[in-house]
């Protein structure tokens, strides 16, 4: 499984174990603010941050790449893997990619699917499945930090 470094216009990309804590414990952010809490809880470990399910359709992917470039701004080299869920729009996913959105859910139909992994790839993106099991919600959180630690720490 492969994670991504983002900077600004550019992408890093390296190996590291599936098994990783912070990676199998992703966290949902809805803000920038939920981004900082989720990077300044895993203090270097790496992390998986997604967006809210369908998120392409009210932030676009040029919000979510905005997201990003303030993030990598941030928290330069932090270890994260961030992926925005286009839902079961393949034409959201398809902008995503174009903005440069490295990591992107799809729920669509298999051979839509198969045609964006392909070109995913190609840019050197990947296309994951939506999250199917536990996302910690940062919604609602009156300390997000702790919540972020409490739920890195328990795997």
């Amino acid at each position: 499984m492969k994670a991504s470094r983002f900077r600004p216009g550019r992408l890093f990309f390296w190996e590291i174990s599936f098994g990783t804590l912070g990676m199998n414990r992703p966290i949902r952010i809805l803000s920038l603010d939920h981004a900082r809490a989720a990077l300044t809880a895993a203090a270097g470990v790496p992390v998986r941050l997604v967006s809210a399910p369908d998120a392409t359709g009210a932030l676009g992917a040029g919000g979510w790449r905005a997201l990003l470039d303030r993030v990598a701004a941030e928290f330069p080299g932090a270890p994260v893997t961030a992926v925005l869920d286009c839902g079961d729009a393949a034409g959201h996913a398809l902008a995503a990619l174009a903005a440069g959105i490295p990591d992107i859910a799809f729920s669509g139909e298999a051979a839509a699917a198969a045609r964006l992994a392909d070109i995913a790839r190609s840019l050197g993106a990947r296309l994951h499945l939506p999250e199917g099991g536990e996302v910690l919600d940062l919604r609602g959180h009156r300390d997000p930090v702790s919540a972020c630690r409490d739920w890195l720490a328990h795997p």
